[in-house]
C-alpha cells in the first residue's frame, strides 16, 4: 500500500461524504505526507515522549493528516469517517487531544512557532527526537513566521526540518500577487538554514531529502522547498484557486474517482 495514493483517494471520499472544501489543499500535500508517515516519523505510539513530532501548520489540509493517522492505526475509520459532521471532534482544523496531533493550528504561522520550540526542547533534553513542520507558502505573509525562523537559526536546531508547500496560491489568488515569496531558497540561506528544492509531487525525491535531513551533521535546521500543485492528481482541480474552499457536486466527484482510480464510488 502507498500512503500518499490513499490519502488522495480517502480525501476526495470524505470530503464528499463531510461536504467541505479545503481539497485542493489537501490534495496538494498528499505527497509530503504520506512518505512522512509512511517512510520518515519515527512514530510507534503517538504518546511515547521520545517520538519524532509532526506540526501541520497548514491546518486547513487537515484531512490528509486525519488520514495518515488512519492509515497508521492511531485513528479509527469511525472517526475518520465523522470527519466536519455534526458533534464530531474530528474538525476541518487539527485539534490537540486527538493522538497524534500535536498542535491545534489553523491561524497561519502559528504552527512553526510550535515546531521551533518543540525543537529546543528536544536540544535541551539531548534527545534525538526530530521535528518536522508543513507549511503553507500564504504563512510566510505573516511576522510570527519569519520570528520563527530567525529564532531557529538562532539556537542552531539541526533537529528542524521546515517543509514548505510551493503550490503557489492561496485562498483569494496567486501568492505572487498576494505577498510575493520570491527567491525562497536564497532567502533561506540567508536565514541560516540548509535548503533543498525539490519536486513535492516526486516521492523518491521527497524521501531523499528527509532522509539527507535526518543524516545531517551540522548546526543548521532545515528548510525544503517542495514544489507542488494545488488539487494535485485531480484535473480540473489542479492550480484552480476556487478548490481551495468549494465543495464537489455529484459529477465533480465521479470524475474525480475516475481519474485517481477510486471504485464503489
Amino acid at each position: 500500500m502507498n500512503f500518499s495514493d490513499e490519502i488522495r483517494k480517502y480525501i476526495i471520499k470524505n470530503s464528499k461524504l463531510a461536504g467541505v472544501g479545503h481539497i485542493g489543499s489537501s490534495l496538494s500535500i498528499a505527497d509530503l505526507v504520506g512518505v512522512l508517515y509512511q517512510d520518515i516519523l519515527q512514530i510507534e505510539n503517538p504518546q511515547e515522549v521520545e517520538r519524532d513530532r509532526f506540526i501541520l501548520s497548514k491546518g486547513h489540509a487537515v484531512l490528509a493528516l486525519y488520514i495518515a493517522l488512519y492509515l497508521k492505526g492511531f485513528l479509527s475509520k469511525e472517526k475518520l469517517d465523522s470527519f466536519s459532521q455534526n458533534n464530531s471532534r474530528i474538525g476541518v482544523h487539527p485539534k490537540h487531544f486527538l493522538p497524534g496531533v500535536e498542535f491545534t493550528t489553523g491561524s497561519l504561522g502559528q504552527g512553526v512557532t510550535f515546531a521551533t520550540g518543540a525543537a529546543l526542547s528536544a536540544k535541551i533534553q539531548k534527545s534525538n527526537r526530530k521535528i518536522y513542520c508543513l507549511v503553507s507558502d500564504a504563512e510566510l505573509n505573516e511576522g510570527s513566521f519569519w520570528e520563527a525562523i530567525l529564532f531557529a537559526s538562532h539556537h542552531k536546531l539541526r533537529n528542524l526540518a521546515i517543509i514548505l508547500d510551493n503550490n503557489g496560491q492561496q485562498a483569494l489568488g496567486r501568492t505572487e500577487d498576494v505577498i510575493s515569496i520570491s527567491n525562497i531558497t536564497k532567502k533561506m540561506t540567508d536565514f541560516g538554514f540548509l535548503v533543498a528544492e525539490i519536486d513535492g509531487h516526486n516521492q523518491e525525491e521527497i524521501r531523499g531529502a528527509l532522509k539527507k535531513f535526518a543524516e545531517q551533521k551540522n548546526d543548521l535546521p532545515t528548510f525544503i522547498v517542495a514544489n507542488t500543485l494545488s488539487g494535485k492528481g485531480v484535473s480540473y482541480m489542479e492550480k484552480s484557486i476556487p478548490w481551495h474552499y468549494k465543495s464537489m457536486n455529484d459529477q465533480e466527484y465521479q470524475q474525480a474517482c475516475k481519474e485517481l482510480g477510486i471504485e464503489n464510488a
